[in-house]
C-alpha cells in the first residue's frame, strides 16, 4: 500500500471516529460491524497540494474535532529505522501467526469454487425454494422456483420428465403423493395443480387464498393445504371433492397429517396449535394460551407412530404434544434467547426446524443465530449444541441413524452425530443460501435447493458406512 493510501485511509478512520462520537455511538462498535452497519464513508475535507495553502474544506455539518499534525516529507529510510531500533526482532514471532483465523483471497476463491456435488440442475431461472423426492423410488424429484415453475427430473442425470406450468407466482410447494404417481406444486398466490406423473398431465387445479404450505395424505391421494386466511383445506384428488376446517383468521403456518391418516396438526400464526380429526372436521384437542406458543409457529414435526408432535416458534420455544391428550409435556429452550443480528431486545431466537430420531429418545431444534440443539427426550436435558456459521433453515434425521443433517443460509449442508455433537461431513457447492433439502431413504445421496437457482445432488460418505 503507498503512502498516500495510507494518508487516505487514516483521513477516514478519523472522520468516521468523530462522526460516532458526535452521534453518541461507540466508534469502535460502528467501525468493527460491517454486516450490520455497513458505513459508507466520503472523505469530506481535501488537502490542498500547495503547502501554504493547506486548508481543510469543510462541508454541512463538519467540524473539527481534532488536528493532526502531519510532516510535510514523506518518512525517509533513517527515520523509520531510528523507529525501529528498540524492536526486539526475536520476540515478534512467525508474522504468519498473524493472519490465524483469517482467510487468504487465495483460501476464499477456493471455498467460492469449491463444489463437492455430483450433480448440478439449472433449469430453474430463479430462487429454488423447494424441493422433494418420489417416496417409490427415490429416484425423481420435483424442485419447485421463484419461475412461478416446477420440474420433475431424474436425479442421476439431471433430464427433465415434466415441466409444470401456468403458476401465478413463486413456486414454494411441490411434492410427490404416497406412491409417487401424483405432483402437487402450490404457488404463494394460491394456486395449486396436480399433474399424473406417467402421462405428463395436468389432472386437478384449484385456488385458494395465499398459500402458507401443502401436504399428501401418508396413504391415499388426499391433498390438504393450509392458507394465510386461516383456513385448512382438504381435497380427495382428481375428484375434487373438498371439505375444510375453519378456524380464527390468522394464518395457518404449518400442517402434518399425523401417520394414522386419520388426524393432522396445524400450527397458527397467533401460537395456537390444533389437532383436527380429518374425517369429522372438528378440532379434537386446541393448546393455546400459555401452554400454546406465544408467537408464530414455524415448523412441526411428529414421531413415528404420530404419538408425538414437536411444535416451533418464533418465540424460541420447542413445545412437546402428547397427540392423545392434548397436554404439553415438554418446553425446550436453549441459552441466549436472542438471534444473531437482532437490534430489538424482545427479538427472540426463532425455531426454524424440528425433529425426532426414529432410532434413540433424541430430538432436535434449530435455531436462526446457527445453533443446532439435541436433547434428550426422556430427561428433556439439553446434550449437545452445534453451532453454524449462519441461520439454519431445515434439518432432517436419518431414517435409521442418529445423524442429523442440516442446511443454512451459508450454502453448506452439515452432517452431526447426535450421539456426540460432532460435525461428521459437511458438502459445499452452492453461491447462496440453501432453502431446502431432502435424502433417500438410504440417506447415501441429498439433493438441495438454493438462491442459486440451482440443485444439487450430492454423494453423501461415512465412514461408518
Amino acid at each position: 500500500m503507498s503512502v498516500n493510501q495510507k494518508k487516505e485511509n487514516l483521513h477516514k478512520l478519523l472522520f468516521a471516529q468523530q462522526r460516532a462520537v458526535r452521534e453518541g455511538k461507540d466508534a469502535n462498535q460502528t467501525l468493527n460491524s460491517p454486516y450490520r452497519n455497513q458505513c459508507h464513508y466520503s472523505l469530506q475535507a481535501s488537502i490542498m497540494d500547495n503547502p501554504e495553502e493547506n486548508a481543510i474544506e469543510l462541508h454541512g455539518d463538519e467540524e473539527i474535532i481534532e488536528v493532526i499534525d502531519l510532516n510535510d516529507s514523506e518518512p525517509g529510510p533513517d527515520d523509520l529505522a531510528d523507529h525501529l531500533g528498540d524492536v526486539d526482532f526475536e520476540d515478534l514471532g512467525n508474522p504468519e501467526d498473524d493472519n490465524e483465523g483469517w482467510e487468504t483471497e487465495d483460501e476464499m476463491e477456493a471455498e467460492a469454487a469449491q463444489d463437492d456435488s455430483e450433480l448440478t440442475f439449472s433449469k430453474h431461472t430463479g430462487s429454488v425454494f423447494c424441493v422433494s423426492l418420489d417416496p417409490a423410488t427415490n429416484s425423481l424429484a420435483v424442485t419447485g422456483g421463484e419461475d412461478d415453475k416446477a420440474y420433475v427430473w431424474r436425479v442421476s442425470d439431471g433430464e427433465v420428465l415434466l415441466e409444470c406450468t401456468g403458476h401465478k407466482d413463486s413456486v414454494t410447494c411441490a411434492m410427490f403423493s404416497h406412491d409417487s404417481s401424483l405432483v402437487a406444486s402450490g404457488d404463494m398466490s394460491g394456486l395449486i395443480k396436480v399433474w399424473k406423473v406417467e402421462t405428463k398431465e395436468e389432472i386437478w387445479s384449484f385456488e385458494v387464498g395465499d398459500l402458507e404450505w401443502l401436504e399428501w395424505h401418508p396413504c391415499a391421494p388426499v391433498l390438504l393445504a393450509g392458507t394465510n386466511d386461516g383456513n385448512v383445506w382438504m381435497w380427495k384428488i382428481p375428484a375434487g371433492d373438498c371439505k375444510t376446517f375453519e378456524s380464527p383468521a390468522c394464518q395457518a403456518t404449518s400442517g402434518k397429517v399425523l401417520p394414522d391418516g386419520k388426524r393432522a396438526v396445524v400450527g397458527y400464526e397467533d401460537g395456537t396449535v390444533r389437532v383436527w380429526d380429518l374425517k369429522h372436521g372438528n378440532a379434537v384437542h386446541v393448546i393455546k394460551g400459555q401452554d400454546g406458543h406465544q408467537g408464530a409457529l414455524t415448523c412441526l414435526a411428529c414421531n413415528k407412530d404420530g404419538s408425538l408432535v414437536l411444535t416451533g416458534s418464533v418465540d424460541g420455544c420447542a413445545k412437546l404434544i402428547n397427540t392423545t391428550t392434548g397436554k404439553v409435556v415438554g418446553v425446550f429452550t436453549v441459552e441466549g434467547g436472542k438471534a444473531k443480528g437482532s437490534k430489538d431486545e424482545e427479538e427472540s431466537n426463532s425455531v426454524e426446524s424440528v425433529g425426532f430420531c426414529n432410532i434413540l429418545p433424541l430430538i432436535a431444534v434449530a435455531y436462526l443465530d446457527g445453533t443446532l440443539a439435541i436433547f434428550d427426550l426422556s430427561t428433556q436435558v439439553l446434550r449437545h449444541r452445534c453451532q453454524h456459521e449462519a441461520g439454519i433453515v431445515h434439518l432432517q434425521w436419518e431414517e435409521s441413524s442418529s445423524v442429523v443433517s442440516t442446511c443454512s443460509l451459508d450454502g453448506a449442508l452439515r452432517l452431526w452425530d447426535a450421539r456426540s455433537g460432532s460435525l461428521l461431513s459437511e458438502y459445499r457447492g452452492h453461491t447462496a443460501e440453501i432453502l431446502d433439502f431432502t435424502f433417500n431413504r438410504e440417506a447415501s445421496l441429498a439433493v438441495t435447493a438454493s438462491g442459486d437457482n440451482q440443485a444439487k445432488v450430492f454423494c453423501l460418505q461415512r465412514p461408518d458406512r
